[in-house]
């Protein structure tokens, strides 16, 4: 070979006849692989500090002894092993990779992976052999962390990003880049903002608390709106949970770990919260109407009945309700609609809907109000804002109202007037299972308004 046979000066007791003998020696030595090296003969010509370390022998007891046999190896196994390493000369340019039960100084054994490879020399023709060797068992944590990072970013069914130490997308997996309504390629550079409608603020924070203090106790949920992938506004955007883990990300490489970034894996679970909200609230409007019906039970008046079960309904329902009874309920149908307000929450704030007196002055509804269709449709109808100025007020509403649904009051298969409940702009638009609760609940206050005019 056309380096000397020893690393270097300090390390193996001889001067360097260059300086580039110096430079290799310290390559070698700086490197985290275990690297010896034999001339054409066998003779050992290399061996640095992590082929001491795992095995034992030094530099200096391992250069210029010819092979492995009687020290790194069992006499029995050397010429088998010898042969094989040796033999890579014969096919120069390619690497041969083999597995050696190898002897540590102090008499234990070792199996390794050595991958060897043929050292061409002036002439062209092989001049020796350079060995790479680690022990098997960190060559398979090796290869398992390799095969663990393919699977998550190829086969697994949550969603696994990298994000970079800038809170960028790195790297993602297909099941994150189809939550994130992206492309794998797309996403990656972006800020979280540029992803996320809503929800990007809790992420990064959550992200930037890893990167400083390492991973949460436990997992997260983040409730997110992701962007339209066409760079408009979602005209109706899709709230998502997502069960998040966070792992901080370090380079091993160095005894103070630099920061990489942070692995985010995550999981949708909105279908399992959105039920357990659900069956939350229906549980809390049963216990409302069960608390409402002991109360009315105590009540003389039938209309003061009929204020309280709206004042029950109210909690966390809606944050106002009024309550229009019709001035001749048994009216020809062709008959223009006429309401009377009977009772209401008080103006400007959400309360108990105090009983309007007898003979109240009608309600001046314009033709197609909600009130007016749902009693025309003998059921409920649900209105949204559409953010214009004026948009409540021209409806007889609280300034500030986002939300409405309005239902017909019926008992004894007549209708008798209509109640609208109305909600504020940091309240969700009224629902199905909304409009069911308030059927529910106008059943009942119908019943008791019927039964103030049988008394009356």
């Amino acid at each position: 070979m056309t380096a000397p046979h020893q690393s270097g000066p300090a390390r193996h007791g001889a001067d360097p006849d260059t300086d580039d003998h110096d430079l290799l020696a310290a390559l070698l030595d700086g490197m985290d692989a275990a690297l010896c090296a034999f001339d054409a003969d066998g003779t050992v010509t290399h061996w640095n500090r992590e082929a001491e370390r795992i095995l034992g022998w030094s530099a200096e007891e391992a250069v210029g002894r010819r092979g492995l046999a009687g020290w790194a190896l069992r006499k029995a196994d050397a010429e088998e092993a010898t042969e094989r390493l040796l033999g890579v000369m014969k096919a120069p340019g390619r690497r041969q990779v083999d597995e050696f039960a190898l002897l540590t100084k102090d008499g234990g054994r070792i199996l390794v992976r050595m991958q060897s490879s043929a050292v061409p020399g002036a002439d062209g023709g092989p001049s020796g052999v350079y060995c790479a060797f680690s022990e098997v068992h960190t060559q398979i944590d090796l290869e398992r962390s390799v095969a663990l990072s393919e699977a998550l970013f190829g086969d697994a069914s949550w969603g696994v990003v990298l994000v970079d130490a800038d809170l960028r997308p790195a790297l993602a997996n297909a099941h994150a880049a189809r939550a994130l309504r992206s492309s794998r390629t797309a996403l990656l550079g972006r800020p979280l903002g540029d992803l996320l409608e809503q929800g990007a603020e809790e992420l990064e924070g959550a992200l930037q608390h890893v990167l400083a203090s390492g991973a949460p106790p436990a997992p997260t949920e983040l409730w997110v709106t992701v962007r339209d992938p066409g760079g408009g506004p979602t005209p109706v955007p899709e709230r998502r949970c997502w069960r998040s883990g966070f792992l901080r990300l370090a380079t091993p490489l160095v005894e103070e770990p630099v920061p990489l970034g942070v692995a985010w894996l995550f999981l949708d679970v909105t279908k399992t919260r959105l039920a357990e909200q659900e069956g939350a609230r229906l549980r809390f409007r049963g216990s409302q109407l069960h608390r409402a019906g002991r109360a009315v039970a105590e009540c003389e008046d039938p209309m003061e009945a009929a204020a309280l079960y709206m004042e029950f309904a109210l909690a966390g329902f809606a944050d106002h309700a009024l309550i229009d009874l019709l001035s001749k309920p048994e009216a020809a149908p062709e008959s223009p609609i006429r309401l009377i307000r009977a009772a209401a929450t008080p103006a400007g704030a959400p309360g108990q809907a105090p009983v309007a007196p007898a003979g109240g002055l009608p309600v001046p509804y314009a033709d197609g109000h909600p009130a007016l269709q749902a009693v025309e449709r003998c059921g409920s109808v649900r209105a949204v804002s559409d953010r214009t100025d004026g948009w409540a007020a021209a409806r007889k509403w609280p300034e500030g109202t986002r939300h409405a649904l309005a239902t017909a009051l019926r008992s004894r298969g007549r209708t008798v007037g209509v109640v609208t409940f109305l909600r504020g702009p940091s309240r969700r638009p009224f629902d199905r299972a909304d409009a069911i609760y308030a059927e529910d609940i106008a059943t009942r206050v119908a019943a008791a308004i019927d039964l103030a005019a049988v008394t009356g």
